[in-house]
């Protein structure tokens, strides 16, 4: 006899292939709906065979679906690995101006601008107007207004005009402007406006960045094309004045002292100094005896001369728009105890940027009137 599990398992087995064969019988008579469901969609035939495939045109192989737009406004593409600058023609350049209270000289700014023989539709204008109490902004706009007229054939690519006040309160007379007490705080402010300037007008297609002060008054036609031939990052000329004596005789003022080269009692000083305290090349509260460029030149001589700067000023500076876009900017604070154009300097150096000068290359800057004429007690063309 055999023994009761045995009975049970034969039982549980047997109602289990019952069970799958009822379920085969129930499946097999399902309606062909049922079994379509079930089916691949696509074609009866079987896939493409290697040859086939290669047979197959273009138009076969096609992608049914749209393309994206590239196009699409609101959506930018920049590459600005392909932006190289070249010193050709084509380099595009951007004219910074910072103006305030510069409505008496902006004719004859507009002047030499259109005597640049650099290519005018490669140059975009930029100016920032801001704190004035005269009617600089509406002679800017009238004067641009008749530059790029479309008849006009100097005319330039494009102009722009920011406006910013910054509450700049200082007065713009020689003597407060330039007195030792106002550097500090005038030397911040201008830094300040002209790093809005450079942020609102700089553009991925700008190679060059071309920092031009108002009152300039004679330069070479071909400033930007002598400038680019160097090809160095920051880039400065000699900025003397025009002043004639009573006789007649032209005494050549050197005016710009920001540009320099710095000295070991420089150097000395500013490890004494407060790290908030800014340093002003040229008087005499700080002398650092430094070398300034502008009694460094002759303007008879090669004016291809080079000669490296801690210090630049900012009457006019050629800038690689790279530069800018690494970072290199004005500070409006100390660093390294200078701002503005002179920190600027400064960083470039700092970043391992070449500064440099060219002592012999003179671009002349409107009379200030000040005593002497900057000659500081020496004779004309008399260099350190």
């Amino acid at each position: 006899m055999r023994p009761k599990s045995s009975r049970q398992s034969s039982v549980i087995r047997a109602a289990i292939v019952l069970l799958v064969i009822c379920l085969f019988i129930y499946v097999w008579n399902r309606d062909d709906q049922y079994w379509d469901s079930f089916k691949c969609i696509g074609p009866d035939s079987a896939p493409l065979s290697h040859e086939e495939f290669r047979s197959l045109s273009p138009d076969d192989l096609a992608n049914p679906h749209e393309p994206y737009n590239i196009d699409e406004p609101t959506i930018s593409n920049i590459d600005l690995t392909a932006l190289t600058t070249t010193k050709k023609f084509t380099d595009r350049v951007l004219i910074l101006t910072p103006l305030r209270d510069a409505a008496a000289h902006l004719s004859t700014h507009f002047t030499l601008l259109s005597q640049l023989t650099y290519p005018h539709d490669a140059i975009d204008l930029a100016f920032l107007v801001g704190d004035c109490t005269d009617d600089t902004h509406t002679t800017l706009k009238s004067e641009l207004t008749i530059l790029q007229a479309e008849t006009n054939p100097q005319r330039f690519r494009s102009a722009m005009i920011v406006q910013k006040d910054f509450g700049d309160t200082l007065g713009q007379s020689v003597e407060e402007r330039h007195s030792f007490a106002a550097q500090g705080v005038r030397r911040k402010a201008i830094a300040r406006a002209r790093n809005y300037l450079l942020y609102a007008a700089l553009r991925p297609v700008h190679d060059w960045v071309y920092w031009r002060d108002v009152d300039i008054v004679e330069n070479p036609e071909t400033i930007l094309e002598d400038f680019m031939a160097h090809d160095k990052d920051v880039l400065v000329p000699n900025i003397w004045f025009h002043r004639y004596d009573k006789d007649g005789k032209d005494i050549e003022g050197r005016y710009d002292y920001n540009s320099w080269q710095e000295s070991w009692w420089g150097r000395r000083l500013r490890r004494r100094l407060d790290k908030d305290i800014i340093l002003a090349e040229g008087y005499k509260e700080y002398n650092a005896h430094r070398r300034t460029l502008n009694w460094m030149g002759n303007r008879h001589k090669d004016p291809k001369k080079e000669v490296h700067l801690d210090g630049i000023g900012g009457v006019n500076i050629l800038v690689k728009a790279d530069v800018h876009r690494s970072g290199i900017n004005f500070p409006c604070y100390a660093f390294e105890n200078q701002a503005d154009t002179e920190g600027f300097a400064a960083m470039a150096n700092r970043a391992g940027y070449s500064v440099v000068g060219l002592p012999n290359y003179i671009v002349w800057h409107i009379d200030t009137e000040e005593k002497e004429g900057n000659l500081k007690g020496r004779k004309k063309g008399e260099e350190e």
